[in-house]
């Protein structure tokens, strides 16, 4: 048998450390003015990577780095939501706002100018949640759960576990991750 091309690569991106849940320092790689495709809301997406003194630092851009599909994405992104239902600041994005403020002594949120956040440091819990996949399992993925002082974040507790909940909508059961909007999502 001829070993196929590429075959070192692959076999070497198999070995998978998972991110240790809880509070991690993070720094933000982009930062993206959007609108959630089901509701018409406006978000910011934010991409981060885990940072500063962190044993994981770099954790993200590795996971990118060895991702061997034609339309990779980074793997750590956040969908803030500016506005509650009643067109008042949603509390994630003032919990973003103020964890960012906070983590960079001296920085003033640049509401006009976003692109300005990135490289800005702040911290980051994570979790465990459970999804459903394509093939009717339930499986587990961590995620970010919510922002905070980077001063602070180790202190954070880690979260507990979002147990997958089927929901029912019209009599028909949610089955993945893309009929869930952005207003569905805790983070």
């Amino acid at each position: 048998m001829r070993k196929p091309n590429n075959y070192d690569s692959v076999a070497a991106s198999l070995t998978f450390e998972p991110l240790a849940l809880g509070g991690h320092p993070c720094i933000i790689k982009g930062v993206e003015e959007t609108k959630s495709a089901k509701s018409g809301k406006d978000m910011l997406k934010v991409a981060l990577d885990i940072g500063g003194d962190d044993p994981q630092a770099g954790y993200y851009a590795e996971k990118f780095k060895n991702d061997d599909r034609e339309n990779k994405k980074w793997p750590c992104v956040s969908y803030v939501v500016l506005e509650d239902k009643d067109g008042n600041a949603s509390r994630n994005l003032a919990q973003f706002v103020t964890s960012v403020e906070e983590s960079n002594p001296g920085f003033a949120f640049p509401w006009d100018k976003v692109e300005l956040l990135k490289g800005k440091k702040v911290g980051g819990v994570f979790g465990q949640e459970e999804y459903l996949n394509d093939k009717g399992e339930i499986k587990k993925a961590t995620k970010l759960f919510w922002f905070r002082d980077v001063a602070k974040v180790k202190d954070a507790p880690v979260p507990k576990l979002k147990e997958y909940k089927p929901q029912i909508t019209s009599g028909a059961r949610v089955n993945s991750f893309a009929d869930i909007s952005a207003d569905d999502i805790p983070f």
